[in-house]
């Protein structure tokens, strides 16, 4: 069976809309990232902007209001279309309400009490599905997959196999993150951050940049449209934090992806990296993709313009990936051209590139070994 995606809502560091995220991606423009460094800086969409009396006010409900409002009305149709209970709801996110939860643990700590307006449900995983529950009026199987930075490339799997079984009819999917000073603060303790704008397989490459954003799309039945071809995992659980130098795992989720589409490595035309810009992700990834594609297949990181993400990477990854199927435009690597010599050689992709691009191969790689890659394509 061949599913679609489509409809696409998506918010990044990037832009608010289709247009300006193609128009700033194309030119490899990372000017949203310059403030507030070494955080992104924050999406101009306002906070606390969503006003349901029923919901809690929530940083990453502002990002997915902001995304689904793009496709509100292909979400409504469904409903006419469908049963609500055929459809379905798949996100993926890992640090959904903790921002406003240190802001309550500030009030206990100077007074010795929660707040009145407290609730364990702000931190609970599965508080962006039940938001988008609430918006959508969607009443099928609805759940959050959180697996840290491979969370939202997995969810693709699971709206799948929705669809497969004859659960669901249609799937809303993607992933959310929102900013939050306890990520911040903890990839600052593993020496992970980068305090000047990262720079993925570069032999200067010192750490990442955190960003927020949303992706969502629809996954139907169909073929007309860009299809959701493979998806490959593994779990290699090689370190807590630290990636499998051999890059076994990840060699071993593209090869699935391949297998899953049954697509050779030659059929790929562009992939999009995890590229986190640490010395140890960028030395393990380069090396998988050289095991399993060698040195033709255009590849690039999009973190210099969107920031990394977190629980929401992989959908933004996959979102960026579908705007290049739709607009035909290749994303160059943004970096200072020093290529790594610690790093196995991957053709990146230059500003000069106008290639032909019908299937795209996405990776995203997880603390504990958890990995995913997601091949779509025309």
């Amino acid at each position: 069976m061949t599913v679609i995606l489509q409809n696409l809502g998506f918010v990044c560091a990037l832009g608010k809309t289709h247009s300006e995220i193609v128009e700033n991606a194309k030119h490899g423009d990372k000017s949203g990232m310059f403030r507030n460094m070494p955080m992104v800086n924050e999406i101009s969409v306002p906070f606390g902007a969503v006003d349901i009396e029923t919901t809690k006010i929530m940083r990453c409900y502002d990002l997915l209001s902001a995304a689904l409002q793009q496709i509100s009305e292909p979400v409504s149709r469904l409903k006419t279309t469908y049963n609500p209970d055929r459809l379905g709801i798949v996100i993926g996110a890992s640090n959904t309400g903790i921002h406003e939860a240190q802001q309550h643990l500030n009030v206990v700590l100077d007074t010795g009490a929660f707040p009145d307006d407290f609730s364990m449900d702000e931190i609970e995983l599965y508080s962006p599905t039940a938001f988008l529950r609430e918006k959508t009026g969607f009443s099928g199987p609805a759940y959050t997959v959180s697996t840290a930075c491979s969370s939202s490339a997995k969810v693709f799997q699971d709206a799948r196999n929705l669809l497969e079984q004859n659960i669901c009819d249609a799937v809303l999917v993607g992933g959310v993150d929102a900013r939050c000073d306890f990520a911040l603060n903890g990839f600052n303790a593993l020496s992970a951050l980068s305090y000047k704008h990262t720079n993925p397989m570069s032999k200067n490459r010192d750490g990442i940049n955190l960003g927020e954003g949303a992706a969502l799309f629809i996954m139907t039945r169909g073929t007309d449209g860009i299809k959701l071809l493979g998806v490959g995992e593994s779990s290699d659980a090689y370190h807590l934090t630290s990636p499998d130098p051999s890059g076994s795992g990840a060699v071993a989720a593209m090869r699935g992806a391949l297998n899953d589409a049954n697509l050779s490595a030659s059929d790929i035309d562009f992939i999009n990296m995890h590229g986190t810009g640490t010395i140890a992700n960028d030395a393990m990834e380069s090396l998988a993709i050289n095991s399993v594609f060698g040195e033709r297949t255009l590849c690039a990181s999009t973190k210099p313009l969107t920031g990394h993400t977190l629980g929401a990477a992989g959908a933004i990854s996959l979102a960026l990936s579908w705007l290049m199927l739709e607009h035909q435009f290749v994303i160059p690597h943004v970096f200072d051209g020093e290529y790594a010599p610690d790093c196995a050689k991957i053709n990146l992709a230059t500003m000069q590139c106008n290639h032909t691009i019908d299937k795209i191969l996405c990776n995203a790689f997880a603390f504990g070994g958890s990995n995913a890659s997601v091949i779509i394509g025309r």
